[in-house]
């Protein structure tokens, strides 16, 4: 296990915004309490509470990784419209005590499934021919 500093920096913060997951023209997950990890110079990822995604598309993959800094993965493979997608979201159950708050969240891979942020226009022109789940009130 490494611990996350200067030469490696991680931070985790939740984020304001409402963020949403869309595959195929559906939304596959919602919510106003994602976190964003931040890790060294990679890309900000957005980390879903679970209870915020439409899981029944997803299935758990055979694929486990570790990284020094977060810990163990696991992944996910989703069956859309028919189609099986392998890999497209991971999650840490029982992340290193450095990013614990993602323990159990998911995140999605940004060349499979599409996260955004939400605002009334965005929400106007991008779902205007979509199909959108009915989600209880983002929490």
């Amino acid at each position: 296990m490494k611990t996350p500093g200067p030469d490696h920096p991680i931070t985790v913060t939740p984020t304001r915004q409402r963020f949403r997951a869309r595959v195929q023209n559906h939304v596959i997950a919602d919510s106003t309490s994602t976190l964003t990890l931040a890790e060294a110079d990679l890309p900000p990822v957005h980390y879903f509470p679970r209870e915020h995604v439409e899981t029944g598309f997803l299935s758990q993959s055979p694929t486990v990784t570790t990284c020094p800094y977060k810990g163990q993965a696991t992944y996910w493979s989703m069956l859309m419209n028919g189609d099986i997608t392998q890999d497209v979201a991971w999650s840490y159950e029982e992340p290193y005590p450095a990013v614990a708050e993602i323990a159990g969240r998911i995140a999605f891979y940004p060349d499979k499934v599409e996260v955004y942020d939400v605002t009334e226009h965005e929400l106007e022109s991008r779902h205007r021919d979509a199909a959108v789940v009915d989600w209880p009130a983002p929490k």
